[in-house]
């Protein structure tokens, strides 16, 4: 029997898991194991302002391992619908995904209880606590609690079990790695309506040279294969791929898909639907809503799911905001005037040797 139950170790949980007070007992479920094999979060893998600046207000600073090269400055933005390409000045870091949450994790407390290589299967509602099934290498295992904690991403168990009916708008993310050809490393974000009305990417990383993008369900990969081709003929180069991955990725549309939880479960980060509709960013908010949940168990309020919420209640309105200015990025014409402007763009300088 534990305090409480945390499922999934992202930034979100790892960030609940280390600020909890140590009067607390606490359990992690989580699909990673302490070592780099097992699950790996498809993930771009770039930390951006908002990220960075959550990071400077816990005192952190980032190791050096999980750092990659090159570290860019400026994005190239590619819109296939009108041929457009401008570049803009960004404040990312490149840093390797799987490694920087192995790095959170390690800053839990050992006082907390970490159940590694572990998928949840089951909430049982008892009297006045939960029992929670999870199995750990086809062995099943059961611990329980009277709060849970989902922060376990886009396709939150935890999510599903408290609101069986909710529906979000949802993407396949897919991501492709290959060996570095192209002479200059580059970030792009690349537009598409032909295929996707979300968006593109591709990222140098440590030798290697990743594309993805997030598609509509229907004909995801086909959608996929045919924007590398098109990249192509603008003179990218892929090769052979290395590894293909996917996973899900929410996109919210309006501000009832932000559900913070109820009857002692409470969501946080992507699991809660606290992730950028425009730009997929979600480190951020996860980083955040772990720490709001924090500060709520940590006080000891007589109903902490309605302080939660109200604790929440600015990120969801900043989150609702961004599904206001997507249409400004998204809507094809919108973006040609806005790219076609130059506006706040960068006049690049070609080394003429």
């Amino acid at each position: 029997m534990y305090d409480i139950i945390i499922v999934g170790l992202g930034p979100a949980g790892a960030t609940l898991a280390r600020l909890l007070n140590k009067e607390y007992s606490v359990a992690v479920i989580d699909k990673k194991r302490s070592d780099e094999k097992g699950f790996r979060k498809p993930c771009g893998g770039l930390l951006a302002m908002d990220a960075q600046k959550s990071i400077s207000r816990f005192g952190l600073t980032l190791p050096k391992e999980v750092l990659v090269d090159p570290q860019i400055f400026a994005v190239r933005t590619i819109d296939l619908d009108t041929g457009v390409t401008r570049h803009y000045q960004r404040y990312y870091i490149n840093l390797d995904r799987h490694k920087f949450d192995l790095w959170l994790k390690s800053l839990i407390p050992n006082k907390v209880d970490v159940f590694d290589n572990c998928s949840c299967t089951c909430i049982k509602k008892q009297e006045d606590y939960y029992n929670v099934e999870f199995l750990n290498e086809n062995n099943k295992q059961t611990i329980s609690a009277k709060y849970i904690v989902g922060a376990d991403g886009a396709n939150s168990f935890v999510r599903r079990y408290l609101y069986p009916n909710k529906k979000i708008r949802s993407y396949v993310s897919i991501q492709q790695w290959f060996t570095e050809k192209n002479h200059n490393p580059f970030y792009s974000c690349i537009f598409d309506s032909e295929n996707t009305d979300c968006y593109s990417w591709t990222i140098s990383k440590d030798g290697y040279f990743i594309f993805g993008g997030a598609y509509p369900k229907q004909g995801c990969r086909t959608r996929f294969d045919n924007q590398k081709k098109q990249l192509e003929k603008l003179g990218i180069n892929f090769g052979k791929a290395q590894r293909t991955e996917s996973c899900l990725v929410l996109r919210p549309s309006k501000l009832n898909d932000f559900c913070t939880g109820k009857n002692n479960i409470f969501l946080i980060g992507e699991a809660a639907g606290f992730i950028s509709p425009s730009s997929l960013e979600g480190i951020s908010s996860a980083f955040n809503s772990g720490y709001y949940l924090s500060e709520i168990f940590n006080a000891k309020v007589s109903d902490p799911c309605t302080a939660y919420r109200r604790k929440t209640l600015g990120l969801r309105l900043k989150l609702y905001l961004k599904v206001l200015k997507s249409p400004f990025m998204y809507f094809p014409l919108m973006r040609k005037l806005v790219m076609a402007s130059g506006i706040n763009s960068l006049k690049m300088i070609r080394n003429s040797r």
